[in-house]
């Protein structure tokens, strides 16, 4: 029985063994021919959305485990009145509080809040630095979504749909927009929270996308990423002289194959490459001003959200498309005050300096700034009288800057912040708002596989207008 697998080792051992070195003679005759190999395209290379957009890029804050909209954004009075006593059954349509404790009670917010800003935006006491860029937010009080377990929301917050296979919305936008870094990947990815990431790489994965959209984790201090730095033994020419001999390997079965994985690699290894040189520039924040790190709370050297927003910064100052940090610290079952105003010391300056810093440098306004998690919490309580359970169907996001319209709160929910009961917001119509500000019709921007042509909002959403400036 014939096998491709023994004809191709019989083949290999013909060409690399005979005597007269066949393989070898072609193989020299080749790589002494560079000028015969055509360059590898660059798949990142930048490109103009179809339409004039507002926003060149993108930072994504995504505060994973869900923060309580009702201690932080959405403040109702109301609920305290109520603490202690059962949802009103005509609210409920037949159905439980929560799925894990069906005859939990109402339980009133833990935090007061005050009026902020011209726009008198209301924030909680928790939020005292965002409440000085209060005017450059928009405020998403109508947020829902169909998941209520973490893993399925993050990755339809991230993706579009709870299952994991889709590509990302930085995926999405690098493969719209391409990057303007040529030393640094597209889409950076940081984590910073107490726990890993529920939806795992899913949420910044490229999907049946090419692999060179993926999300490209960084880590806080030291190399961005590990084996960035020559072993020993290995000096810059050596290195060069491989990659060199790679590339053209490469190139030559691109240009047979016509796969786009290939051009992935050669762009891949050409990127780690320069990253060698601008990696370790970028990472060092000791560059920085003092009054700049004081600004984030940021300490050389030092892991925290802080550092990674001025990262963030840093990044997007340097031409990279999309730059996400994932803070999964706030699926607060039980222990719902203090764990809150734990997060809060760590996300509120940062946030704030981030909007800030971008602003000062003129970069905001083709700068979109999102902060949120994957759904909210309930109004009644979990764990005794200090937590709240996963509440899909209201919750709070907030975008800056990028054209969105600044100093609004968007939507509205009931006196418990239960249901919305005006302006609702769904992840697909969330999604498509992003890709307007970036330049696409996201009915239009879609990828064919399989057989069926694919987009971030899946068969859904709308572009919410008002949301935009």
């Amino acid at each position: 029985m014939w096998s491709p697998l023994v004809q191709s080792h019989s083949r290999r051992r013909f060409l690399n063994q005979c005597g007269v070195g066949l393989g070898a003679i072609a193989l020299a005759e080749l790589l002494g021919n560079s000028k015969a190999i055509a360059a590898a395209p660059n798949p990142l290379a930048p490109r103009l959305p179809p339409f004039a957009a507002k926003a060149k890029r993108v930072i994504y804050l995504y505060m994973g485990g869900a923060p309580s909209q009702l201690e932080l954004f959405d403040p109702k009075p109301e609920l305290a009145r109520w603490q202690g006593k059962p949802l009103p059954a005509s609210m409920l349509d037949g159905r439980p509080t929560t799925a894990n404790d069906p005859d939990s009670l109402l339980l009133g917010p833990k935090y007061p809040f005050s009026r902020h800003g011209h726009s008198g935006a209301q924030l909680s006491e928790l939020l005292p630095h965002l409440g000085k860029v209060a005017d450059d937010l928009t405020i998403i009080r109508s947020m829902h979504t169909d998941a209520s377990n973490h893993a399925p929301g993050q990755i339809q917050m991230n993706t579009g749909v709870p299952l994991a296979g889709r590509p990302s919305l930085g995926a999405w936008t690098t493969y719209g927009l391409g990057s303007e870094s040529a030393d640094l990947p597209a889409f950076v990815v940081f984590s910073t929270g107490t726990k890993n990431v529920s939806g795992g790489a899913a949420t910044w994965g490229n999907g049946f996308l090419p692999s060179i959209h993926q999300g490209v984790q960084f880590r806080n201090v030291g190399d961005p990423v590990l084996y960035l730095s020559n072993p020993p033994g290995i000096d810059a020419r050596t290195q060069r002289d491989s990659l060199d001999t790679l590339a053209r390997l490469n190139a030559m079965k691109l240009a047979e194959m016509g796969d786009p994985e290939i051009a992935t690699r050669i762009n891949s290894y050409e990127l780690a490459y320069r990253m060698q040189t601008s990696a370790p520039e970028l990472m060092d924040l000791s560059t920085e001003p003092r009054h700049v790190l004081e600004m984030y709370g940021a300490e050389p050297g030092k892991t925290s959200f802080a550092s990674s927003c001025l990262l963030a910064r840093r990044l997007a100052e340097r031409g990279v498309r999309f730059i996400q940090i994932f803070h999964e610290a706030w699926d607060h079952h039980t222990h719902l005050t203090a764990g809150l105003k734990t997060e809060c010391e760590k996300t509120d300056k940062p946030c704030a300096a981030l909007i800030a810093d971008l602003k000062q440098r003129g970069m905001l306004d083709d700068t979109l700034v999102i902060w949120g998690g994957e759904f909210g919490r309930t109004p009644t309580a979990q764990g005794g009288t200090d937590g709240r359970d996963h509440h899909p169907d209201c919750f709070t996001v907030w975008l800056a800057g990028g054209g969105a319209k600044p100093g609004i709160t968007h939507g509205q929910s009931d006196d418990f912040g239960y249901k919305i009961t005006d302006s609702p917001v769904h992840v697909h119509d969330l999604h498509a708002t992003i890709l307007h500000l970036l330049g696409f019709d996201h009915t239009k921007f879609n990828h064919r596989f399989q057989g069926r042509n694919y987009r971030l909002t899946d068969t859904a959403g709308r572009v919410v207008h008002d949301l935009i400036a």
